[in-house]
């Protein structure tokens, strides 16, 4: 099925940091998308702005290496981090992420959510739940997005797919989402509307 058409929003590409010091100027408030590698950040980026090729999107994983910044509606800020969990990455260049990413998450006052995303065919995985727990730690507000939905064929798969990840988080909603029906689009944007200074 096509993903239905919508009003593309207002956005530009601001930088790719790959050191703290070249994150911009902290204005209005931030959201930010992480997950492990290939599970759908670029894609679902665009597909919130409705705008092909804004956020670069790739089958190879880890094609994301520094953090990419986009000013959305003059106001927000959507930051794409880099995906973690490839195991083809050299562990200097690990380590050199998990500093940076780190770095962003701790210090940048204006960081008003984290939508963390799940590849719905793959439930949690170690990663994932290290970096729930991290989050959780630091008491960072955090959404979890089940991306590509559309993979799991029918009804039942996908029934059976949200169940698995629900064993892992009782706690709180897991959002379906598919970048090809357009599933979930107007339900992140909803909650991303509640986070302050809204443009």
């Amino acid at each position: 099925m096509p993903q239905p058409r919508h009003k593309a929003i207002e956005a530009e590409f601001i930088i790719s940091a790959t050191s703290a010091s070249l994150f911009p100027r902290a204005e209005g408030p931030e959201i930010a998308f992480l997950g492990r590698s290939n599970v759908g950040k670029s894609t679902l980026l665009n597909s919130l702005l409705g705008m092909k090729g804004l956020a670069r999107t790739s089958a190879t994983p880890g094609c994301t290496q520094g953090i990419n910044f986009f000013r959305v509606g003059g106001k927000k800020m959507f930051v794409d981090l880099p995906g973690y969990g490839y195991a083809r990455v050299p562990l200097s260049e690990k380590a050199r992420w998990k500093h940076l990413i780190e770095s962003y998450l701790l210090d940048r006052d204006n960081l008003e959510l984290l939508v963390l995303l799940l590849d719905a065919r793959r439930g949690w995985m170690e990663p994932d739940l290290e970096l729930r727990e991290w989050l959780e730690f630091h008491r960072k507000p955090y959404l979890v997005v089940a991306t590509k939905m559309d993979k799991l064929r029918s009804h039942q798969e996908r029934e059976r797919g949200l169940a698995a990840l629900r064993e892992d988080y009782p706690e709180g909603p897991i959002m379906p989402f598919s970048a090809v029906t357009g599933q979930g689009v107007k339900e992140l944007w909803q909650a991303i509307w509640k986070t302050r200074d809204n443009p």
